[in-house]
């Protein structure tokens, strides 16, 4: 690639997700299953973040190489490779910000359901030296079904002493990625100009983005565009599994949503105003105890939960159709957490 063209990119990449600010507090990030499909990519874009002055990165294997290669990224912060269980406490110890893409991706014919025997262990486990080593810290919860694994980190908190309802997150934000870019395709606008909400939750149905608060707005699209391009967001995942034929999962999309999501966390701790984003956190919104939808973040992490605004009567039957799987997923995770 040529020096100007690879300026260009580096650019277009702080415009997009990224802003520096002259003064800022030092941020350390650590991400858990940093060597992982997600995990590096994860980490190659949190690198090249001017927000981060030290990211840390931990995994049972390869975290040693993955923070060796991005170390030479002539960017301000400071790569350090972690690995094992007995290397976790000094992995996470002053961090700002905790992103766990860490368990086992999906593979063809599985559901987030079929990965929850297995990482909901290791979500636990990691819960767990969250609560001892960075209690404050602000969680990205990546790892899958993020419907049940948030609530499984909840409970190890409250069994803990430190759960803080503010500062836990079920990365929602590839939902939201993909709505504006299938939004922005069949509207014929541009995506970079576009905004859809995405609410629920964060599998299959319990997945609704909010079309009718689309900015900007269309009327080029019909009852059916809209009927196709919920299902098209809610089968994101399974496209792109599908599409790799056994051999991957959604990696580079959601590493980039994962790092979009967490540059608005450190915007928010550093004070930046009027950041928001959908996510998956402890909710009133509706009867459910958690649910994702519009968040305002702040210098405590959560500054507001916002309300869902006004809904399409599509909408109004996608709220009440996903409300009894998704209270089946927090009830199992709440379940595993106590039981095991």
């Amino acid at each position: 690639m040529k020096p100007s063209m690879m300026r260009s990119a580096c650019q277009l990449l702080r415009r997009r997700s990224y802003s520096s600010t002259s003064g800022q507090p030092e941020r350390k990030v650590a991400i858990l299953g940093a060597a992982g499909g997600i995990g590096q990519p994860l980490a190659l874009l949190m690198k090249l973040n001017p927000l981060v002055s030290s990211l840390s990165l931990y995994d049972i294997a390869g975290t040693p190489g993955v923070a060796a290669d991005i170390s030479h990224i002539n960017t301000p912060a400071l790569a350090k490779g972690f690995m094992g269980e007995d290397q976790l406490k000094e992995a996470l110890e002053g961090s700002d910000v905790v992103i766990i893409p860490a368990g086992v991706p999906r593979k063809p014919g599985m559901t987030r359901d079929d990965l929850f025997n297995i990482n909901a262990g290791i979500v636990k486990n990691l819960a767990i030296a969250i609560a001892k080593y960075c209690p404050n810290a602000l969680v990205n919860m990546i790892s899958n079904p993020v419907n049940s694994t948030v609530p499984i980190a909840a409970e190890v908190f409250k069994k803990a002493g430190t759960y803080d309802e503010k500062r836990l997150f079920g990365v929602t934000t590839l939902d939201v990625v993909r709505a504006k870019t299938f939004y922005a395709g069949k509207a014929n606008v541009p995506v970079t100009d576009v905004n859809v909400p995405v609410v629920g939750g964060h599998a299959g149905i319990t997945i609704l983005p909010l079309f009718s608060q689309a900015t900007p707005a269309t009327n080029a699209l019909s009852h059916e565009d809209i009927k196709a391009l919920t299902k098209r967001t809610q089968d994101g995942g399974t496209e792109v599994v599908e599409a790799k034929a056994g051999k991957g999962s959604a990696t580079l999309s959601m590493a980039y949503a994962g790092a979009v999501f967490a540059d608005a966390c450190l915007k928010g701790l550093n004070g930046v105003p009027d950041i928001v984003e959908c996510s998956y956190v402890q909710s009133t919104v509706t009867e459910l105890p958690f649910f994702a939808s519009k968040v305002k973040l702040g210098k405590n992490g959560v500054e507001e939960v916002l309300g869902l605004g006004e809904l399409s009567d599509f909408e109004k039957e996608g709220l009440e159709n996903l409300k009894g799987e998704l209270k089946s997923s927090i009830e199992k995770g709440i379940k595993f957490a106590n039981e095991n």
